[in-house]
């Protein structure tokens, strides 16, 4: 059986998980920690932890498919409605928060909870420490600079440089080893630079998924020509995406690319930036419904599947 590694953060890596899980049980998300928004920035402004929420929604969707592992998962992800201080909050952040206030090991403490809902696979921070993302923009009025994973997700403009707060964190040998052995890495899709380009900038990180003979399945988003909705990079394309992504990471070579077929505007210049990097595009169907954001599961799986197994084949 394959061992799959699963690098991003929030709703889309949750996503992947979820595809993944249809097709192996050997998986490892490594996920990233550097959310200051909603209720892990708020835990982080009271304790010095991880902030947990995508951590959470990681745990959630590798939870085991059966009645106690899908309770499980719904209370990790129930949010408190209240006029006090815990309105917004998330069991799962909450129950994450008390493990590591006690000054527990972060790794063992995702471990346990990982044991209580019978996850299929592993739940890794991307880091060592906790982190914060720093980025510049050329805007209409000049250029900002905008810190936290919040503000850079939804700062409007051209991005010139991303970097993550303390510069050279060290990465958990944990993380390390599961891309080591890894068959197959996948990276995205999510908000490009607060959730899969910080992957990057860890060194440790990057000499690990430069130097592993997995391949390597980059997933594109569905929203990156929105240009009207605030997103984050507004009106970038999947090219320049990946000129972006090829920029920080020169050696790193992915295998193939895979992309939904209403997001590929210009075929000719994507293939280039593919080959570029070392791998081939897969423009398939891949969206929940026509005009969604989202990633259907379902189609994940089945592409994912497919390239897996084509590859084993070749």
């Amino acid at each position: 059986m394959s061992k799959v590694v699963a690098l991003g953060g929030g709703h889309g890596l949750a996503a992947v998980l979820s595809a993944l899980r249809e097709i192996t049980s050997e998986i490892t998300a490594i996920v990233t920690v550097a959310d200051n928004g909603g209720s892990s920035g708020r835990l982080r402004e009271e304790f010095p932890i991880f902030p947990p929420g995508d951590l959470r929604m990681a745990l959630a969707a590798l939870c085991a498919d059966d009645e106690w592992g899908r309770t499980w998962a719904d209370i990790m992800q129930m949010r408190f409605v209240s006029d006090g201080a815990l309105d917004g909050h998330a069991m799962g952040n909450l129950l994450l928060a008390s493990l590591w206030s006690q000054d527990q090991d972060p790794v063992i403490g995702l471990d346990r909870v990982g044991s209580l809902l019978k996850v299929i696979g592993r739940v890794l921070p991307m880091a060592a420490v906790p982190l914060d993302i720093e980025a510049s923009f050329n805007t209409s009025t000049g250029r900002i600079l905008v810190r936290g994973q919040k503000e850079v997700a939804t700062a409007r403009g051209r991005i010139e440089s991303l970097r993550i707060i303390p510069e050279n964190p060290p990465a958990r040998i944990e993380a390390l080893t599961a891309i080591r052995v890894a068959d197959w890495i996948t990276m995205g899709p999510g908000s490009w630079f607060s959730s899969v380009m910080p992957h990057l900038l860890v060194p440790m990180q990057l000499d690990a998924l430069v130097r592993t003979t997995a391949k390597k399945i980059m997933i594109l988003n569905l929203d990156a020509h929105a240009n009207t909705s605030g997103d984050e990079f507004a009106g970038s394309t999947p090219e320049e995406h990946l000129e972006f992504f090829a920029r920080y990471a020169p050696e790193l070579k992915i295998d193939y690319f895979l992309v939904d077929t209403c997001v590929v505007r210009d075929e000719p210049a994507l293939a280039a930036i593919a080959r570029k990097l070392g791998g081939q595009v897969v423009a398939v169907d891949i969206r929940k419904a026509p005009g969604s954001v989202h990633h259907d599961v379902t189609r994940l799986a089945l592409h994912l599947g497919h390239i897996m197994r084509q590859s084993l084949v070749g």
